[in-house]
């Protein structure tokens, strides 16, 4: 049975089409035939990288700086929690994700831009600001994005809460009651895990670990009248917001604080602050072929818990004395301090935004099977294989179940006494992952299995050491990586014996094998039997696990030796189609969209008169809108109760479209230190599906953000009349249960 064109991705009523998108710009010429196609691009691609780089210089500051892209992202999120249209415990949501994404951004991007300031090493960034302006920028913008933060808290969040019967209260707005049964509490389950941590000169000032919350304590001895400094470190495990009551909640800190006598026998306590202390956690692993991986990681995350700190949050009432031995003991500049009012540490909030309250969140959606496997379904669980002999399925997560698609497709093959191999990347995955569990079950009944686990994924190193461990005493294969190298590209290879042959099964998908965020990220993914596709993924394993040194695949484009120059020859390829006047369009949908030779040839083609358009989550270094330069580059963003996280790469190709997906980033990282696969998609119908979702996303009557040429972006979520537009999240919710209501 053939696969019809999908309409999970619904085309909105005066939905452009791709020329109409573009008809403010020079296109392709109306009705101009589609002949003379240019041959392969795969068999000569450094011709258009040359062609299109020989004739069209580009001027200075044409990159917008990537760190103020990303507090403008990080913005993005602020405004959907300030957004009263968005369900309140999902604002109460979208204020955590902000601190949270705060937090990464300077234990990674601040650490490493001081870290090279320090040593010398800094550069002018691609934007041509120098690192210490690049640096103010962000002590400046940070500032004032947290202080709205806390703003949107106290003064939105916590009222609306009210309102709706949740209170989220501090310690002198307990009843009596309220704080009889919270000292109970206190002395139960909170007191025998603190440990306060004297200042004197037998007790130097205590290591202050990163992200956790503290009480600064001014005690004073009442027999000798001196004062003492004391911190109390307030326990990371126990629950961040404490319920007084029903629906009634204080913070911890507020508890510890109302009793610190109780730690400080016979010593009066004067004053309390709480801080909080953002270290550098980036890893910095030596990797030589002299030294373990393994093992290095291991003492590099050791040497984690020690990096130097990169930003103080303070409360606004702090007293000048502590403060000012806060700065001096911790070695940090006025500018890294962060006064606020309390709470600190909004992160707690995921807390309170996971209550009970269906009423005030998004509504809930469950993920049905895929079509295409729902026609096989035995028993309880879909025949994958029986459906990829018949045709390759394109799944979109989290419309599409994870679990009765990929996941079902590896516990299939670990089940299978025909399944003779089974081969797969790990980059992340859930602690209870049943993605680890079918791997061990397939190597306990005699398959070959391959894992490929990297153990460099950022802060999830701990966590793939453990099953890296746990899946080779199981009897697995387990490889690391390449040295200097992450593998970040999501692949899963399974080989069955069918009569006298062997057939290989693939997996090639854009986010990683973890059913948990597969319920909350926006993910694409390809089943197939197709034999070059099975071809190209041993051929990789091979270069993975061993010594191939194979460069060229026949669906893959693979970093870091052939995805950049693939982009760049494609995107110049469409150059000469709009010359010839066939149709010729770029269009990307990424997380983010720095890379300057990707970038530039984004340029190169736009000024030919080639429409580009870009749909990022994220950083977004390229700059649309400027006259001479980029008036044909178009670039939207959009931000929902999905984690937008699938890359997509398409070309008008002269009417013959070509789209690929998958694992990469526009990104110096993905590019050049990492192995990431892109799969060239080649039914048809998953083409129209995944041009129509590029559409709908850069489409004016879908709510979106628009990327201005000075680096702002502006919300576009109502049209002229004031009416809300359509989000395509909820466009494509729709579209599936639709279709399953359909019989």
């Amino acid at each position: 049975m053939s696969q019809q064109p999908s309409a999970d991705v619904p085309v909105q009523h005066a939905q452009p089409s791709v020329g109409a998108i573009a008809a403010h710009r020079p296109h392709t010429l109306a009705g101009s035939p589609v002949t003379n196609l240019d041959p392969d691009i795969d068999a000569d691609p450094d011709a258009y990288v040359e062609d299109a780089e020989a004739d069209i210089e580009l001027p200075q500051g044409r990159f917008l700086d990537r760190e103020r892209s990303w507090l403008a992202f990080n913005e993005r999120v602020l405004e959907l929690a300030e957004d009263p249209a968005t369900p309140l415990l999902e604002r109460a949501n979208f204020l955590a994700i902000f601190a949270s994404n705060l937090d990464e951004f300077f234990m990674v991007r601040v650490a490493g831009l001081k870290r090279r300031i320090a040593t010398g090493v800094a550069t002018r960034s691609a934007s041509g600001l120098q690192p210490r302006e690049v640096l103010e920028l962000i002590w400046t913008r940070s500032r004032e994005l947290m202080a709205r933060h806390a703003a949107c808290f106290q003064q939105d969040i916590c009222p609306a809460l009210a309102d709706e019967g949740v209170h989220l209260i501090r310690w002198p707005d307990l009843t009596e009651k309220e704080q009889a049964r919270l000292f109970t509490l206190f002395r139960q389950q909170i007191f025998p895990v603190l440990t306060p941590l004297a200042v004197d000169p037998a007790h130097p000032f205590p290591y202050i670990s990163g992200l956790s919350l503290n009480l600064a304590v001014v005690v004073r001895n009442p027999v000798s009248g001196h004062r003492h400094f004391a911190r109390v470190k307030v326990p990371p495990l126990l629950s961040r917001f404490l319920e007084a009551s029903p629906q009634r909640y204080v913070p911890l800190e507020d508890v510890i604080a109302a009793h610190l006598e109780e730690l400080f026998p016979g010593m009066e306590v004067l004053a309390h602050h709480m801080f909080r202390v953002t270290r550098n956690e980036d890893l910095e692993v030596e990797e030589d072929d002299t030294e373990n991986l393994l093992q290095a990681l291991e003492k590099e995350l050791m040497r984690r818990r020690f990096g130097p700190p990169v930003r103080l949050e303070v409360e606004e009432s702090i007293d000048p004395y502590v403060l000012d031995l806060l700065v001096r003991e911790l070695k940090m500049s006025d500018a890294e301090v962060y006064p606020l009012p309390g709470p600190l540490d909004l992160t707690g909030l995921f807390g309170i935004a996971a209550l009970d309250r269906p009423e005030l969140k998004f509504p809930k959606y469950i993920a049905g099977t895929h079509r295409d496997l729902a026609e096989v379904e035995s028993a309880s669980a879909p025949d994958v294989f029986a459906a990829l002999r018949e045709r390759d399925v394109l799944l979109h997560h989290p419309y599409d179940s994870f679990s009765t698609s990929v996941q079902a497709f590896l516990e299939q093959a670990a089940a299978d006494p025909d399944v003779l191999a089974i081969k797969q990347t790990l980059y992340r995955t859930s602690g209870d992952s049943p993605i680890v569990d079918a791997l061990i079950d397939a190597a306990e009944s005699g398959k070959q299995v391959l894992v490929l686990v990297e153990i460099k994924a950022r802060f999830d190193e701990q966590a793939n050491i453990k099953w890296a461990r746990k899946l080779e005493e199981s009897g697995c294969h387990v490889v690391y990586g390449f040295v200097g190298l992450k593998t970040h590209c999501k692949l899963s290879l399974v080989v069955r014996q069918e009569g006298e042959t062997l057939r290989r099964y693939s997996h090639v998908g854009t986010g990683n094998y973890h059913p948990k965020t597969a319920r909350l990220y926006e993910d694409l993914g390809l089943l197939t039997a197709d034999p070059q596709v099975g071809a190209d993924l041993s051929d990789l394993f091979n270069r993975l696990s061993g010594y191939s040194r194979r460069e060229t695949y026949r669906r893959l484009l693979v970093a870091p030796k052939s995805l950049r120059d693939g982009l760049v020859a494609r995107i110049n390829k469409e150059v000469a189609h709009h010359q010839a006047g066939r149709p010729a369009y770029v269009r990307f949908k990424v997380n983010s969209m720095v890379d300057e030779a990707i970038i530039d040839a984004c340029y190169r083609a736009a000024k030919a008169g080639v429409p580009v358009d870009i749909w990022v989550r994220g950083i977004c270094a390229i700059r649309p809108g400027v006259a001479g330069l980029s008036e044909n580059i178009r670039v939207r963003s959009i931000l929902g109760r999905f984690l937008e996280h699938s890359r997509i790469f398409a070309f008008g190709n002269g009417g013959e479209p070509e789209v690929w997906f998958g694992s990469a980033d526009m990104m110096h990282r993905n590019l050049d230190r990492r192995i990431e696969a892109l799969v060239r998609v080649t039914d048809p119908a998953h083409r129209a599906t995944l041009s129509r979702l590029l559409e709908t996303g850069m489409s004016d009557t879908t709510s979106s953000w628009h990327l201005g040429p000075d680096g702002n972006w502006t919300r576009h979520a109502t049209d002229a009349e004031g009416q809300p537009l359509r989000h395509v999240q909820e466009m494509l919710i729709e579209a599936r249960r639709r279709r399953r209501a359909t019989p």
